[in-house]
């Protein structure tokens, strides 16, 4: 019998009357056939006022009180749920986190999903209940209550699903079909937060890498964690209104048609805090410790660059959330002393990302968006370019400006395939929508059983070693709209391929870039960026390097976990390999290293992640 998981967010449980009309879905499922969880987040603002009302007795509540707090949110929700249910005429039962069998780690507020069994929700589903789940939470081996942290409702209900579909513990058969509707006030997800840009317009269809990325980059519609878990375990979520039975949005495995498409969605990050560590020792070993002192304190890194060092000495560049700053800076204050180096940081700065999985294959669209932010005359300060995403760290006064510039220059509000435009027809897509299809081949039901015994943990699925690029560098370039817009596009009208872009801020005003191209374009590359810098400002230096290996660490959770780059940087520093560039995003981290060194770093990573 199929199965389908429906999350209910805060919104839609806020009232008597939503509460009955969310239970009056849920029942409408079951008469269609499926057997049904329903996850519910807290009502309304009530963990907003649990944490206030903590914030009453203790200025720095205990994480495990806190936890026994909040808790209690989603356990209002359930009750009155079940009760809603049994009122319209069929069977309900309510279950907490710890209840139905979900095991945590200890790290209180901010727990991570180790393991759940299914047995309890198998037996209330085959009774025949519409069984009812608190989002948001779990227990530890020990018992403790615990919490998941932000968009915990979202991971809980992904989770169930995952793990309904696959697991067959006591001899029971995985459910042959499952999908994760996601509730909302809203219809879908749409190509930018329509409350910043009015002509946004919903998407029908995004892959789960798009929605990975957009949501990392300050898309606030899904929490990562949740989309983790869809994709590493291939259920097919759809994000749509409790207000409204329209069509929400698919966030579905990726099929060939999105190629056509370079540029998905925008996204705003408005709370970002830069921090560039400078004149590091350009040898091995100084990333890593950076990183790993960061990784300590538990706090998400993004945006990291480095550029190729200049005088024996490199910088590297980073963004955390502008609320970590201080914890950052902390952390970083005994390396940066050891190190002999320095620290610059910024407060006010605003994230703006593109993200689109046809950047793969389609050029030139790192060249329109630095054009278009420079026809607004707004500065980037910093840039960064994976495989399918473009983040630039603009001032925060400009950051909604910025969004809306770049989601003008893409045409993102115009109807296209899969926003507006029906998807080709695709037994693959709609084997992804009904929750069956490729992920039951035996070889990956096989990985997937192996995952659900640390559901959490991060999944590096490959390493990659690409030795035939080049690169440029750009020094001491004047730091102001337009010129990186012009350097790009001088070298895209040259016909050459950019890959890796990294830019740091260097002195004030001045800032320098690197950036990766075929090694075949190498003498051309470097022609035409020496003739674009000198038509800027004749100080402007611009050398090209040997050639260079490239190692690509691809996988789930790349940025969520914290100890990944620290993790991938120290098994590199161990074995004396150096880093001259670095890039990250959600599913890829790239590292730069001498060519000489390209295939003992690709086995070194392989065996870090044991590959």
């Amino acid at each position: 019998m199929p199965l389908v998981v429906q999350k209910f967010g805060g919104s839609s449980v806020a009232t008597a009357e939503r509460i009955m009309n969310a239970a009056r879905r849920a029942i409408r499922a079951k008469h269609e056939g499926s057997q049904v969880i329903v996850v519910v987040s807290a009502r309304g603002d009530t963990t907003d006022d649990l944490i206030a009302l903590a914030k009453e007795v203790a200025e720095h509540p205990p994480a495990r009180e806190m936890d026994m707090l909040l808790s209690t949110g989603e356990q209002i929700s359930i009750a009155l749920f079940a009760m809603a249910i049994q009122v319209l005429g069929e069977k309900a039962i309510s279950f907490t986190g710890a209840q139905v069998g979900i095991v945590t780690d200890s790290s209180h507020t901010k727990a991570r999903i180790k393991s759940i069994n299914t047995q309890r929700l198998r037996d209330a589903l085959d009774s025949g209940h519409i069984v009812i789940v608190a989002g948001f939470q779990g227990s530890d081996a020990v018992g403790n209550i615990t919490t998941l942290g932000r968009g915990g409702s979202d991971t809980t209900a992904v989770a169930l699903a995952a793990v309904m579909k696959h697991s067959q513990e006591s001899g029971v058969r995985s459910q042959e079909s499952v999908a994760c509707d996601i509730y909302t006030d809203v219809d879908g997800i749409f190509t930018t937060d329509p409350r910043l840009v009015s002509d946004a317009r919903k998407l029908d269809v995004v892959s789960y890498d798009e929605m990975l990325e957009l949501a990392s980059v300050g898309a606030n519609v899904l929490s990562s964690r949740s989309i983790e878990f869809a994709r590493k375990f291939a259920v097919p979520m759809q994000k749509r209104s409790s207000f409204s039975d329209v069509e929400g949005t698919w966030i579905v495995p990726e099929a060939d048609w999105m190629h056509a498409v370079a540029v998905v969605g925008a996204a705003l990050a408005k709370d970002e805090a830069r921090v560039a560590v400078i004149d590091v020792p350009d040898k091995p070993g100084m990333s890593h410790k950076i990183f790993d002192a960061i990784a300590k304190q538990n706090i998400a890194v993004d945006m990291i660059v480095q550029n190729v060092g200049a005088g024996k000495k490199a910088t590297v560049g980073f963004t955390v959330p502008a609320g970590e700053l201080h914890a950052t800076l902390k952390a970083l204050e005994p390396v940066v002393a050891a190190m002999g180096a320095g620290v610059q940081h910024e407060a006010d700065v605003s994230k703006v990302s593109i993200v689109g999985t046809g950047m793969r294959y389609q050029q030139g669209v790192a060249r329109k968006m630095f054009a278009a932010l420079a026809g607004a005359n707004i500065n980037m300060k910093m840039i960064t370019t994976g495989d399918i995403k473009i983040s630039v760290l603009v001032a925060k006064e400009q950051g909604t400006e910025a969004l809306r510039v770049v989601h003008k220059a893409f045409g993102l509000e115009q109807p296209r395939i899969g926003a507006g435009i029906a998807v080709p027809s695709s037994p693959t897509m709609s084997a992804a929508i009904r929750g069956g299809g490729e992920s039951h081949r035996k070889k990956e039901l096989a990985v997937i059983m192996q995952r659900l015994s640390s559901m959490e943990d991060i999944v590096v699925s490959d390493v990659d070693l690409d030795i035939d690029q080049g690169l440029i560098f750009l020094f001491n370039l004047p730091d102001v709209p337009g010129n990186c817009s012009r350097i790009f596009q001088s070298v895209a009208e040259a016909g050459i391929v950019v890959d890796m872009i990294v830019e740091n801020p260097s002195e004030q005003g001045r800032a320098q870039i690197s950036f990766s191209v075929p090694s075949a374009d190498v003498a051309k590359a470097l022609k035409v960026t020496r003739a674009a810098a000198r038509s800027i400002d004749a100080a402007t230096k611009v050398k090209a390097g040997p050639k260079i290996a490239r190692l690509i660490v691809s996988g789930i959770g790349m940025r969520t976990h914290t100890g990944v780059a620290s993790r991938m940087f120290g098994a590199l520093a161990e074995h004396g390999i150096n880093i001259a560039m670095i890039n990250t995003s959600e599913v890829r981290i790239s590292v730069v290293v001498d060519l000489a060194k390209g295939k003992k770093a690709l086995a070194v990573l392989r065996g870090a992640f044991n590959l």
